[in-house]
């Protein structure tokens, strides 16, 4: 899996989120050091299981999408008899 990465601006929305959170459900106040640096262990952390999520929801869509492709090419099959 590659390291999951994010760009400056990422970074600086999940921290102000993160920030938030403490602030509104915990009545704490975290710093953005503190936030980058439990960002930074989440990600490291559990990262993959989100990561390994997606994936698996998107390989669910693109199956589905494939059926429904199979599905719609038998609509458009012309029939065919036998002759001798």
């Amino acid at each position: 899996m590659p390291e999951i990465k994010f760009t400056t601006d990422e970074k600086a929305q999940i921290v102000k989120k993160v920030q938030l959170y403490f602030s509104e459900e915990l009545d704490q106040t975290i710093g953005q050091f503190d936030a980058e640096f439990l960002i930074d262990f989440f990600a490291e952390e559990v990262g993959a299981y989100f990561y390994n999520k997606g994936i698996y929801d998107a390989q669910q869509v693109v199956e589905e999408r494939i059926e429904q492709m199979k599905d719609a090419f038998y609509d458009i099959e012309m029939p065919t008899t036998f002759r001798k």
